[in-house]
């Protein structure tokens, strides 16, 4: 699977932003999408992640309730929909695949995509 991530940006505290991720090369069914952050001088984290059979999503404490992972199947598509950002949010954001079911730790993921940078201005 190759995945391909756009949407990063500079965006105001408390303003939202939408991620984009599109893959390719193989079908994605039985495949748990997902999306990881890692801020400068820290290791890479979950955020979110998504299964592309059934839509069913799990989301990082520190996320829930202010981003929304989804899916557009015919697309092959995820995007990550983030609200109410702040300062702490700033982070290169990856999206990453896996066959099978939902994993947190990033090394159960072995396909990624580049990163794309978001910035959290004050």
């Amino acid at each position: 699977v190759q995945l391909q991530a756009s949407g990063g940006g500079v965006v105001q505290a408390g303003g939202s932003l939408t991620l984009s991720c599109t893959a390719s090369g193989r079908s994605l069914s039985g495949h748990t999408m997902a999306w990881f952050r890692q801020a400068p001088g820290k290791e890479r984290e979950f955020v979110a992640f998504i299964m592309w059979n059934d839509g069913d999503t799990g989301y990082a404490d520190s996320v829930k309730d202010r981003f929304v992972i989804s899916r557009d199947i015919g697309e092959s598509t995820v995007h990550l929909r983030m609200g109410s950002l702040s300062l702490e949010d700033t982070a290169v954001y990856f999206c990453a695949a896996r066959g099978g079911w939902p994993k947190l730790e990033r090394d159960e993921y072995n396909f990624w995509g580049r990163g794309t940078l978001v910035t959290v201005s004050s």
